[in-house]
């Protein structure tokens, strides 16, 4: 049997994706879990994907034959902006289906690949397509991740609505409580978005990062 894909995305850029990403593989790993984290597309790198170099680092591995050989991130770009800008800057071209079978690979031998997109659903992979367009197509379960900083609600059930709407499965929403934020606006904004998604998505789970423990 093949392994699982989670796809994480999120609301926003510098949300905490690659860091939730580095710890779910170390807690699913510590539960004995065949797991490995991908790399969808990286923009502002030379030849290693600084995001997997973090994934290594908080799971305490070195970095894998899986790395070296470009499976765990086929994209890698110099500048640091959306993929498909990045990748016309580098006079290059992304062609999603060497993404997948680069995923498909990883699920020959692992239980469980843990796949960081770039930014949020929306960003564009090239002119033609959406992050959110490769995710229906592959049927991959989302993990959105999301905080308690001023503009989150909003961004959140945008994501939300627009898997909704394509039917796309989102697995769970990750509430990152790291950096803190207005205790009262925490505190209604975990409240309403546990309420949202009791009404419109009761199958999604509502988990929360914390001082290093994703719950």
């Amino acid at each position: 049997m093949k392994g699982k894909v989670f796809f994480i995305t999120g609301i926003d850029t510098n949300i905490g994706k690659t860091f939730i990403t580095g710890i779910w593989a170390k807690q699913l790993a510590n539960k004995g879990h065949k797991v490995i984290t991908q790399k969808m597309i990286q923009t502002g790198c030379l030849e290693r994907s600084e995001d997997i170099e973090e994934h290594r680092h908080l799971q305490g591995l070195p970095y894998l034959p899986e790395d070296e050989i470009g499976l765990t991130c086929p994209y890698i770009f110099t500048y640091p902006c959306s993929p498909h800008m990045a990748a016309e800057k580098d006079k290059r071209t992304i062609d999603t289906t060497v993404i997948t079978q680069a995923t498909n690979t990883l699920r020959e031998k692992y239980e469980i690949i843990l796949l960081e997109g770039a930014g949020g659903l929306m960003v564009p992979i090239d002119h033609k397509q959406l992050t959110i367009d490769y995710l229906k197509e592959c049927n991959y379960p989302v993990v959105l991740v999301t905080s308690g900083r001023l503009g989150s609600i909003n961004h959140t059930i945008l994501s939300l609505e627009a898997c909704l709407r394509r039917r796309i499965s989102v697995y769970s929403v990750v509430y990152n409580n790291y950096p803190p934020a207005d205790k009262s606006i925490d505190l209604n904004t975990r409240a309403y978005i546990k309420e949202y998604l009791q009404q419109k998505s009761p199958d999604t789970l509502f988990q929360v990062f914390d001082n290093g423990i994703l719950k």
